[in-house]
């Protein structure tokens, strides 16, 4: 999770190959008028993504036993108890950086419907994880290997952990 341009896509692809799961990028998820309104430099509101969350959310329950790795913004603590809801084992990965970072990475970027214009608004939105959702808040100051690594290892210290009550990792 995190705002567009912190490398969800990126990690995501590379933490699901070393899990040896299946990763699904998020923004396939979206009808084809959400990814017209984001075009246009118009932000989503919260009724244009619930069927997009929804959809995220049943991939993600058809694989609680197998598992599996998607990138989803996922600014919102209501759009991740929706996910939640859908699928109540899911461990966040909150990938973060400030803005500066992030709006130098998005300007290098080809053939992506996100505008750079609508980063403020996804800052604006976004909610850190909470002490009791479980994730990792995860800086993507590094490269993606690193970056790679420490979700790697967040996700798979949360895997050995038993069950109780769920914290936010540094």
């Amino acid at each position: 999770m995190g705002v567009a341009g912190t490398g969800k896509t990126t990690v995501g692809a590379m933490l699901a190959e070393a899990l040896a799961v299946p990763y699904a990028e998020a923004d396939s998820f979206h009808p084809p008028a959400n990814v017209a309104k984001m075009t246009a430099g118009e932000p989503l509101d919260d009724a244009d993504r619930e069927p997009w969350l929804d959809a995220i959310g049943r991939w993600a329950a058809e694989r609680t036993e197998s598992g599996g790795v998607v990138s989803c913004s996922a600014l919102k603590r209501a759009y991740r108890d929706r996910l939640r809801a859908a699928s109540p084992g899911v461990f966040f990965v909150h990938l973060t950086g400030d803005r500066s970072l992030i709006a130098r990475r998005m300007e290098q970027r080809r053939d992506h419907f996100m505008p750079l214009t609508l980063l403020d608004s996804q800052f604006a939105t976004l909610q850190p994880l909470q002490a009791d959702e479980a994730g990792a808040a995860v800086p993507v100051r590094d490269g993606p290997d690193a970056v790679t690594g420490h979700a790697l290892a967040a996700v798979r210290e949360w895997c050995a952990v038993p069950e109780g009550p769920s914290a936010v990792r540094p």
